[in-house]
């Protein structure tokens, strides 16, 4: 264990030296022209001092945002509109739903496309050049077509959240699915069995690792367009609302801890998709 984390501290630690270091570079030129106006000085302490406790920095540092990370989580009740634990729970319920209909769109479609050479030659280009399209430019559309139906809330967020998580399903299960090699399915059709129960028997257990893989990188696609969905309505819940918020009124140090807040939900997301599927996988015989 020792091992495995020296490597990841190493890196977190870079990661910090080099996000201090640029926030001296970047704000230095606000904490001169303060400096300026009251006809001062500044060394070099004193500048990177100053550098580091503005209000509204370009870039905020990582103490900063730590403290306003438990400020809006630990210091504020889980039902405050303040509280980043609210948000939270708002994004990640839009993206839960949206991953739900975007794992089973995709696999629906990967079943399809593999047992249908029309479906093959006809869906799959569509679902390719369906992720050509900037999600920044459909969701408005998308959010203002369902407006126009009376849908409004958490199912517009969703859709667009499920817009990005279906495609790398499609594409994983489509290769997990088509995993067995021929001699297998040979064997399958010497017994007699049908397309269903080689679904069923040989198919389908093949492709989990394939599933789990593209699972993981959908439920972090979910995340986004969920996010990205609370951005053209003018949203006031949610963690593209802090965002929106933050920019709105200049406050970086919200938008970063919205934004790490993201990450840190991302990371959690995914990290449950891997226990399931450590646990899954072992059950099946995969891994010892």
């Amino acid at each position: 264990m020792g091992g495995a984390a020296l490597p990841v501290i190493a890196v977190i630690c870079a990661l910090l030296v080099i996000w201090y270091a640029a926030a001296v570079g970047m704000n230095a030129a606000w904490a001169r022209d303060q400096a300026a106006r009251q006809d001062r000085t500044l060394s070099i302490t004193q500048l990177v001092a100053e550098t580091w406790s503005q209000d509204r920095p370009r870039l905020p540092v990582p103490h900063q945002v730590g403290a306003e990370l438990w400020n809006t989580t630990v210091g504020k009740p889980v039902t405050s509109k303040r509280s980043l634990i609210y948000h939270g729970w708002i994004t990640l319920s839009a993206t839960l739903l949206g991953f739900a209909l975007g794992a089973v769109a995709g696999i629906v479609l990967a079943v399809g496309i593999v047992h249908s050479r029309a479906m093959d030659m006809s869906v799959m280009p569509w679902a390719i050049a369906s992720q050509t399209i900037p999600i920044l430019a459909i969701a408005p559309m998308i959010i203002v077509v369902m407006n126009s139906l009376g849908i409004q809330g958490l199912l517009p967020k969703a859709i667009i959240s499920a817009y990005l998580s279906f495609f790398p399903v499609v594409v994983g299960m489509v290769k997990g699915l088509r995993s067995p090699d021929a001699m297998q399915l040979d064997l399958l059709r010497t017994y007699g069995a049908n397309a269903w129960q080689g679904l069923i028997k040989l198919r389908l257990p093949a492709s989990m690792p394939y599933l789990f893989a593209s699972l993981k990188v959908g439920v972090a696609a979910s995340l986004v367009g969920a996010i990205v969905g609370e951005l053209p309505t003018g949203a006031v819940r949610g963690l593209g609302a802090r965002l929106l918020a933050g920019s709105y009124y200049g406050q970086t140090v919200q938008i970063w801890s919205a934004l790490l807040g993201a990450a840190v939900l991302a990371a959690l997301l995914v990290g449950a998709i891997g226990l399931v599927q450590r646990v899954t996988l072992r059950r099946m015989g995969f891994t010892r």
